[in-house]
């Protein structure tokens, strides 16, 4: 096709409206997975030069590239990840890749005394695993025995790390920095200033980056006193919400915005705003992280800040494969690109990226 192929351009011969393809592309909002691989073959078909996600649809190589024999990526996890989570999309991006290489995923997960014990899961070969990938493995101690297993390894998000060693890794991240910092510069420039924060910062280094992100911006616009009402304890399981309401009921005063670690935490935040007789957004503003299913859900819909699944499974790949390839690189950090989605939690009626 001559000239610069447009999303219009695809719509057209699909038959198919703007908005969806929009959808494929950007990798938001819900579609059919049949729906978005053919909008997806399409638009790598007709060259659109934006297309982030070209190599899925690359012909796959005429011979294996192991062969010392080893054709499992092994994912390890300390928990069963729900479709809502984001390792959902990225792990199908993630698996599509490496089957490309004729490498099979297998997935293990880490019970409670294997973790304990800092031992593998016993389904676990290692004879067999060429590389590892972590998902949800936020023990620092357990996190450093897979490092000294000899094993190319990948973590997609790592436990605090700060004032510790850093591990032996390749460690991958979606950015928790500078959307933050936007939504909380943005909150000022509509006259609030009481925002807080709420979260667990010790569940993992991606929680922690967020708030101190936060906190900086809070700091830079000249609103550190209001640091008190953010809330970063933990709580058990289904209490949160309960926790969340003490701590509230304590301030001397309601903050009127509330950035969370992520949408479950924002979830835990509403229920215990309405079981105080409060409401979002008519009392409160929210944002959550990460732009889950159920953001776009909820009532009110929720402002929060979408990460990329597909990239980070395509980037996941990438730096697994090539530390398969070369074990000897220098280890390597690699963040991928977020973006604020405004929705009704904050008072806005159309999404905005």
């Amino acid at each position: 096709m001559a000239g610069k192929v447009t999303i219009q351009d695809i719509a057209n011969e699909l038959q198919l409206s703007r908005n969806t393809v929009a959808k494929a592309i950007n990798n938001t909002g819900t579609l059919a997975d049949a729906t978005r691989e053919k909008i997806l073959r399409k638009a790598a078909e007709m060259g659109y030069k934006q297309f982030a996600y070209l190599p899925l649809f690359q012909e796959e190589p005429k011979e294996p590239p192991h062969p010392d024999g080893k054709r499992e990526i092994a994912m390890l996890t300390t928990c069963f990840l729900s479709n809502s989570h984001f390792s959902s999309m990225m792990l199908d991006r993630f698996q599509s890749e490496i089957h490309h290489l004729h490498y099979c995923l297998t997935i293990h997960r880490i019970s409670p005394a294997e973790l304990t014990a800092r031992s593998l899961p016993a389904s676990f070969d290692k004879e067999r695993t060429a590389g590892i990938i972590c998902f949800e493995v936020f023990d620092y101690d357990y996190a450093q025995m897979l490092c000294g297993q000899g094993i190319p390894l990948l973590f997609v998000d790592t436990p605090v790390t700060t004032l510790k060693p850093q591990l032996k890794a390749d460690r991958l991240y979606m950015d928790n920095r500078v959307e933050i910092q936007n939504f909380v510069q943005m909150m000022v420039q509509r006259g609030k200033k009481r925002i807080a924060y709420v979260g667990d910062i010790w569940h993992c280094q991606s929680f922690y980056e967020r708030y101190i992100a936060y906190k900086e911006a809070m700091e830079w616009l000249g609103l550190g006193d209001n640091l008190k009402y953010s809330i970063l304890e933990s709580a058990k399981e289904g209490e949160y919400d309960r926790m969340v309401k003490r701590k509230l009921h304590s301030f001397d005063k309601l903050p009127e915005v509330i950035v969370c670690s992520n949408d479950f935490s924002a979830m835990d935040v509403t229920r215990a705003l309405r079981s105080m007789g409060h409401s979002v957004p008519e009392d409160v503003w929210l944002c959550g992280f990460d732009d889950s299913q159920e953001a776009s859900f909820m009532t009110p819909k929720l402002t929060s800040i979408h990460i990329h699944g597909q990239i980070m499974g395509f980037t996941a790949a990438d730096l697994l494969m090539t530390r398969i390839k070369e074990p000897s690189l220098n280890y390597r950090t690699v963040y991928t690109e977020t973006n604020l989605i405004l929705r009704e939690s904050t008072g806005d009626h159309e999404a905005k990226v």
